[in-house]
């Protein structure tokens, strides 16, 4: 039986970020071909939230795992994750991997300034991964705000999400809510 791993995001740039890195993340565990994913859409935390013990209640297909991916923005990382856990566990869904990205999705491509250079066709920007701030990038207030003010506006966070993931290092990121992630994803999709 097919395994699905299902993602519950909080906005459409996780979902172009998941679009170019799941088909990479089964590859290189070699579970192409016995793990499939599906990625559910909301419309913002505050909707992620409300729907996530419903949708979940409700999922039907047999052998599937799912994952919460929420940003931290200005919250306390662990009161949000344990009330998106005590979510999980009152629809039922107690094994949820509830991932939080600090502060920002954008932190992901700020951990990873060669993806963004290439996603974004810039110059120059990835000698900028050796200054503090983008050695730590779970650290920056506003990621998204520095990933438009380093790349000129050229960052949109739909567009840029697609156009950077597919560029982005799996075993080789600053950030380190990124590589939580990736490790969570790797466990779900090994787990028998």
């Amino acid at each position: 039986m097919t395994k699905t791993v299902v993602f519950l995001v909080e906005e459409p740039s996780a979902e172009q970020m998941l679009a170019a890195l799941m088909p990479r993340l089964l590859e290189t565990t070699g579970n192409s071909n016995n793990v499939a994913y599906k990625v559910l859409v909301f419309q913002g935390k505050s909707d992620l939230e409300k729907k996530l013990c419903r949708r979940l209640k409700g999922w039907r297909k047999p052998a599937s795992r799912f994952v919460i991916i929420r940003d931290q923005d200005s919250g306390d990382c662990r009161v949000i994750k344990e009330k998106l856990l005590q979510l999980c566990q009152a629809a039922g869904k107690s094994d949820c991997l509830v991932r939080i990205a600090c502060h920002e999705l954008e932190s992901f491509y700020l951990g990873d300034l060669a993806a963004v250079e290439a996603g974004l066709s810039l110059n120059g920007l990835s000698q900028r991964q050796r200054q503090k701030k983008y050695r730590t990038p779970d650290s920056v207030a506003s990621p998204s705000q520095e990933l438009i003010r380093i790349t000129g506006r050229r960052y949109q966070k739909v567009a840029g999400s697609r156009a950077i993931s597919r560029h982005l290092d799996l075993d080789n990121n600053k950030s380190h809510s990124f590589n939580v992630l990736i490790e969570g994803i790797k466990r779900l999709i090994e787990d028998k």
